[in-house]
């Protein structure tokens, strides 16, 4: 069986406060292939704190411990800031919620679609535009050349999202972390960008972990799923088997999103008697 991408053996973060440190996440272990894994829990459950861990972007007055923490054969725990500049957009792309707030409304998409080839490679000005179009082009873009050329605030929101998914990819990752990467948009979008997200990481090869709170969708396009609830890993598994989690917690989670036929109804909530 070949090493995964990502490997994460009893990762812990905790932050100070005046009552001592708070763990914020407890003890997680888990491995990332050449697959889709989606981190799914409520808000507050860690995964978004995992996610900003293993891109080394969580802030100084974070402690970070883990047994393990290793990214293609490299120890992410023993990195300095020159060693993160390396892989951060280069092996490992990071997609946030929103392009509103992700991408420069000063700059033509072009140029930041460019920015991780400028920063991680030695492609002339014309050789940066080529590989730009290309991949403006992969992720849905009919007219490439007109959306190299458009400012960000010409764009919708799932177009600024596929702008943001090309920056992350023109220099083709070997993991791509997705921090909610559709919550900002409507279902029929979504559907779309989760499409597009799996084809792109079965055509290039690549790692995704895919954080979530919507377990209909991921079981949809993940192949495993890990399960965060408190800071601590409750469930891994199958995204497919999702509808028959062991977990009672998995179960209410999955019960939890609202549909035509829960309208005007009480969603369940966990814990609480029937």
């Amino acid at each position: 069986m070949t090493e995964p991408l990502l490997s994460i053996e009893e990762l812990s973060i905790s932050f100070p406060s005046d009552r001592g440190p708070v763990r914020v996440v407890d003890g997680v272990s888990f491995s990332v292939g050449r697959e889709i894994v989606a981190m799914v829990g409520e808000s507050g459950s860690g995964k978004s704190m995992t996610g900003r861990a293993i891109m080394g972007l969580l802030p100084s007055r974070a402690k970070v411990q883990a047994k393990r923490l290793m990214f293609d054969g490299q120890d992410l725990g023993g990195l300095m800031p020159a060693g993160w500049n390396k892989i951060r957009g280069n092996d490992i792309g990071l997609i946030l919620q929103d392009p509103k707030y992700s991408l420069n409304p000063a700059h033509k998409v072009g140029r930041q679609v460019e920015e991780a080839l400028l920063l991680h490679t030695g492609l002339s000005a014309a050789e940066r535009r080529e590989h730009a179009l290309d991949m403006l082009a992969r992720v849905g873009f009919t007219d490439p050349k007109r959306a190299y050329s458009s400012y960000p605030a010409a764009l919708s929101g799932g177009m600024g999202q596929r702008v943001m998914i090309a920056a992350m990819l023109v220099n083709r990752p070997k993991l791509l972390i997705a921090d909610e990467p559709t919550s900002a948009l409507d279902q029929n979008l979504q559907e779309q960008i989760l499409k597009l997200l799996r084809s792109l990481t079965e055509e290039l090869g690549m790692g995704l972990l895919l954080i979530s709170h919507d377990l209909q969708q991921v079981s949809r396009y993940a192949d495993r799923v890990v399960v965060m609830r408190n800071g601590r890993i409750e469930e891994q598994m199958v995204a497919a088997d999702l509808a028959g989690a062991q977990s009672g917690y998995t179960r209410a989670l999955w019960n939890a999103r609202p549909s035509a036929a829960t309208y005007g109804s009480r969603l369940p909530v966990y814990g609480e008697e029937a």
